[in-house]
């Protein structure tokens, strides 16, 4: 008994180390010709700009908190923990200086927004993507 419980805690870690160093895309409507660097997805994400770097309206939109891939996205790109970002917007909501992004359930429902609105930003766990998308970033 003591063999099998080893085993599947030992797979277990396997998968989730496996699952956490995942990739996510950074995905925006194709006809979004703006050229983004980590900087500038930072820079939106944080809600520090509301524009992309060509101009243009930028909206945008995270997976749902604790999600393997928004803590991928978080760690990778935003160079921040789960809690330190949740601290973050914390302070900017408080202080009034601004909101964080709007949260969805699923990679599918954020490839139907972004597919459908030119000015929305987000992410999906890599070759999730499918058409209607452009990727402009991959971590």
């Amino acid at each position: 008994m003591k063999l099998l419980l080893s085993s599947i805690v030992l797979t277990s870690s396997f998968l989730l180390s496996a699952f956490a160093t995942a990739e996510v895309e950074v995905i925006v409507h194709p006809s979004n010709a703006a050229a983004l660097d980590q900087d500038a997805i930072q820079r939106i994400f944080l809600g520090k700009t509301r524009a992309f770097p060509g101009g243009g309206e930028a909206v945008a939109i995270s997976a749902s908190e604790g999600s393997p891939e928004e803590t991928e996205f978080t760690e990778k790109v935003l160079s921040k923990t789960p809690k330190q970002l949740k601290a973050y917007w914390a302070k900017m909501v408080f202080t009034g200086k601004g909101t964080p992004p709007r949260q969805v359930d699923s990679a599918a429902e954020m490839v139907k927004l972004i597919s459908a609105n030119p000015n929305l930003i987000g992410f999906i766990p890599a070759g999730t993507g499918g058409g209607g998308v452009k990727v402009v970033g991959k971590f």
